[in-house]
């Protein structure tokens, strides 16, 4: 197999050791992938990645696999052999970052944690992603995304407010996980032009979704205040909720501002609540919300969400439709942004995928190749290494590739 063509972008100089599995690490890799980053993907030679397993498949090919191991160089080890811990070493002494979640210890048991991998690399960046971090009296212990929503109070504060606690029906924890990831990597890598050493980072699943939902902890340690699931609505504004239309079709609307309440309120043609004291306050007209979700709601209803939504985007008031994915791929905002990525793929042609999340006028982003078959990449990452391909053989004989 040829050499890939050489990366470009703002990181085609960063080269990542991906020991990561499923979702948070190997998101956080496809992001720095995308940006430039050689991404060396470590999978068991029998298992893979348990991505490629997980989700829609199609010809025998995991799709959400395709989209998360974008742009990476795949190749097999087994770890928890002599012989590819001597590879991951060598591997490792070639890096700038590595990335791994198994358990912690594991690394260590293997003699491939960060102090052996510094030994040999003292620049060397060790990014850790496990369910509860790597310290305290839950960390021995497996964590998957399911657990962060519980534990962070998501789940306590989603759904509606007479229902029960509502978990998210995606990885929500474990893409903002793997968010967080690639910005400690980055941040990491920054401080090393100065200091030229390496330095561990510590990613627990369970912390940054208490980033995402507001202030509860302060408001909890200063007001006494536990937040309570609410629906659609919100607490500190209104209104703010999803209405339904004549034809059929939710709408959300916010007003986040006075200013927009107040452009609603005179889109609707009521100026009697306008002109309520209570209305020139946030959190006075999220005490009245009964009452102005049965006014807004009362309008949207009598009207198709076409001309909701031309009547609202012309009062400068912010509204969508609730879209399904058919509505974000025909969406002519989504598609100026180029949002979706089209990838051509040899294992199922042209595929449609989300892109890089924001753009960079000058060293933009660019995703190489879809997510490669197992061990794709092994004589090219091996022969790096000097290792024939009489030796790749007997390593493929003894299962170490």
């Amino acid at each position: 197999m040829t050499e890939p063509a050489e990366a470009v972008g703002p990181l085609s100089d960063v080269r990542i050791l991906d020991a990561s599995n499923l979702i948070a690490g190997p998101l956080a890799t496809m992001l720095l992938a995308d940006l430039g980053a050689e991404v060396v993907k470590i999978e068991h030679p029998a298992a893979g990645d348990s991505l490629r397993n997980h989700g829609g498949q199609k010809d025998g090919q995991g799709l959400w696999w395709k989209e998360l191991g974008r742009g990476k160089l795949c190749v097999t080890l087994d770890l928890g052999s002599l012989a590819g811990q001597d590879i991951f070493r060598q591997l490792a002494s070639r890096a700038d970052v590595v990335v791994e979640n198994f358990r912690p210890g594991t690394m260590a048991r293997w003699g491939i944690d960060f102090a052996a991998l510094r030994a040999v690399n003292p620049s060397l960046v060790m990014a850790h992603v496990t369910g509860f971090g790597q310290s305290g009296p839950l960390s021995a212990l497996p964590g998957f995304g399911t657990i962060a929503e519980s534990m962070s109070g998501f789940a306590h504060r989603n759904g509606p407010a007479d229902g029960p606690p509502t978990l998210p029906p995606f990885g929500l924890a474990d893409t903002v996980t793997g968010i967080t990831t690639a910005l400690a990597i980055m941040t990491a890598l920054w401080e090393r032009r100065s200091s030229g050493t390496g330095q561990e980072i510590d990613v627990s699943i369970i912390e940054p979704l208490l980033t995402v939902l507001e202030p509860q902890i302060i408001e909890h340690d200063q007001l006494d205040r536990v937040a309570q699931r609410v629906g659609n609505r919100s607490t500190v504004n209104a209104p703010r909720n999803m209405y339904l239309s004549r034809d059929g079709r939710w709408l959300a609307v916010s007003t986040s501002t006075q200013s927009t309440a107040d452009r609603l309120l005179d889109l609707i043609g009521r100026p009697d609540v306008l002109s309520e004291p209570w209305f020139s306050s946030a959190a006075e007209r999220a005490r009245h919300a009964d009452e102005l979700d049965e006014i807004v709601g009362g309008w949207v209803g009598a009207l198709d969400h076409q001309d909701v939504l031309a009547a609202c985007q012309g009062a400068g008031v912010p509204i969508s439709t609730v879209y399904d994915v058919r509505d974000i791929l025909a969406d002519p905002q989504y598609a100026a942004l180029g949002a979706i990525a089209t990838v051509q793929d040899p294992d199922l042609g042209p595929l449609r995928m989300v892109s890089t999340p924001f753009r960079l006028s000058r060293t933009p982003a660019t995703i190489r190749w879809a997510g490669p078959r197992l061990g794709a990449h092994n004589e090219i990452v091996y022969g790096r290494l000097g290792l024939t391909e009489d030796e790749l053989e007997k390593l493929r004989d003894q299962g170490v590739i």
